[in-house]
């Protein structure tokens, strides 16, 4: 079902996308809306699965990130993909590097926010995911089961992910997986099997 901007709406076992390509290598936008406005960060830290009965995304965001505070603040975010590109490897780039409170990333980067009911995401992107909030928890050192893992934290947080402070892990249902229209959308697979 087409969604009125250009995106139609699949369920997630139709999606064709290796999860540890597009999480780990080709990154999301997560974008969150506070007080009537929009703020986005880049994610690569996180994971698609199935808890309660439920598709579900799982993100871990600082407490650093100016994001933080708008997903927060909300109970839906996005994650958005885009097309594999120098151009949007670039913008993904900035939208990790660059904090919201120093500039306008949306913006300048001349993104087109659209929305899913409240949920802000982009006109540029290939796929977005609609996420509800269920839960949100904050690691604690003592939870570190292999402290080689401590190396992610305290002190400043660097670009190559070590320091910073403790991740709050976000779980959210994933309740619609739109496209762009015109993408090759693999069938819906039979109940109970992993093929169509």
């Amino acid at each position: 079902m087409e969604n009125g901007h250009g995106f139609l709406e699949i369920n997630p076992r139709q999606l064709d996308d290796n999860p540890f390509q597009l999480i780990g290598y080709s990154w999301f936008l997560m974008t969150a809306e506070k007080n009537g406005v929009p703020n986005a960060m880049t994610v690569s830290w996180g994971g698609l699965g199935y808890m309660w009965g439920k598709p579900v995304v799982f993100v871990a965001v600082r407490p650093e990130r100016y994001t933080y505070e708008f997903v927060e603040a909300a109970d839906t975010f996005s994650l958005t993909a885009f097309e594999e590109s120098p151009t949007n490897r670039k913008m993904l780039a900035y939208f990790g590097t660059v904090s919201g409170r120093d500039e306008p990333k949306i913006a300048k980067s001349k993104l087109t926010v659209i929305y899913d009911g409240p949920t802000p995401y982009f006109a540029e992107s290939r796929l977005s995911f609609s996420c509800k909030k269920i839960m949100g928890t904050v690691f604690q050192p003592e939870e570190l089961l292999d402290q080689n893992y401590a190396k992610f934290y305290g002190g400043a947080n660097t670009k190559n992910g070590l320091g910073g402070g403790y991740h709050t892990l976000y779980i959210a249902h994933l309740t619609r997986v739109l496209v762009k229209e015109g993408a090759v959308v693999r069938p819906m697979p039979k109940k109970g099997s992993l093929t169509p």
